[in-house]
């Protein structure tokens, strides 16, 4: 658990020197608990992309604590605002769990262009090989061959089968005959690496409907698990795809929240947290391969406050 907690530290450094670290500054100098510490404390989670939702919930629930505990000490707001961020985030969901019963789970990863699905795909097969699961990748993203190649590289260093096609093929027949692959050879899970896709592109958002579709002809709908990868330095912008995806594809089951090491706007994952009805599986913390983590609501906040 050290070894687990120290990576979440080391990739949230910034964020928290963004928002916890600043909030600390403004809580040193506060010769007492008043409105102008508490909008100054709003500032800078609004800025720090925590969200407009999130904020005004905090801000709102410290405001009533401090009256409801006669809080005087400025260093009790830090302490509140610590069990208000952990109260939104939290969450009991196992995020590595695989359904067993129904043959293989099936991981369809999308994407708009450039948030990391491919190397998402290769790490996440790293890590459930690791957990001991018969994993197989399918490289769907037909249309880019370095994908097709990065994804073999993965494949190897991971130990996993790697099921791909001609450049150009159908990205939809090569899911299903993955899938079929998967299905028979008693695979654990099957991690499908689609091509990155503009959410107002409406024939690609197609084309995922279309994989989807035939990979339900394989296994029952249920084990179709579409998850959204996000860039994490995109901030605020991450929430307007999380709904756009949703909408298009019939519902998101999860999400991967990617180059938080590489950005001060990991408060993104709190705004995420109130405003969204779809999970947080997997953040990533740095470029190694074991540097995909999943998702621990404890971990995240006492990275950022300790």
């Amino acid at each position: 658990m050290r070894n687990f907690l120290s990576s979440f530290k080391k990739g949230l450094a910034k964020t928290k020197d963004n928002l916890v670290g600043k909030v600390r500054k403004v809580v040193g100098v506060a010769a007492k608990v008043d409105d102008d510490l508490l909008d100054n404390i709003e500032e800078i989670l609004i800025q720090g992309d925590v969200g407009v939702a999130a904020t005004m919930k905090i801000i709102e629930n410290l405001k009533e604590k401090v009256l409801l505990e006669n809080i005087k000490d400025p260093n009790e707001v830090l302490t509140s605002l610590k069990s208000e961020i952990a109260a939104i985030v939290h969450s009991d969901r196992d995020p590595s769990a695989l359904d067993d019963a129904n043959g293989p789970t099936i991981w369809l990863i999308m994407g708009v262009n450039g948030t990391g699905k491919t190397t998402s795909v290769g790490k996440l097969a790293h890590f459930f090989r690791q957990q001991g699961k018969k994993t197989m990748i399918a490289a769907c993203d037909t249309f880019r061959a370095a994908a097709v190649d990065q994804l073999a590289i993965w494949a190897d260093r991971s130990g996993v089968e790697l099921v791909r096609a001609k450049e150009g093929s159908d990205p939809a027949a090569v899911a299903f005959d993955a899938a079929n692959a998967a299905k028979s050879r008693g695979i654990d899970i099957l991690l499908v690496d689609t091509a990155g896709r503009l959410h107002t592109k409406v024939h690609l958002m197609e084309e995922l409907k279309k994989i989807k579709r035939v990979i339900s002809k394989v296994v029952p709908e249920e084990s179709i698990k579409p998850k959204l990868v996000l860039d994490g330095t995109t901030g605020q912008n991450a929430l307007s795809q999380v709904k756009v995806f949703t909408d298009s594809v019939g519902g998101v089951d999860g999400l991967l929240v990617t180059k938080l090491d590489g950005t001060a706007k990991g408060g993104v994952v709190i705004a995420i947290a109130e405003e969204m009805s779809v999970p947080i599986d997997f953040i990533g913390l740095g470029e190694q391969i074991d540097d995909l983590k999943p998702f621990d609501p404890v971990a995240y906040v006492e990275a950022l406050f300790e």
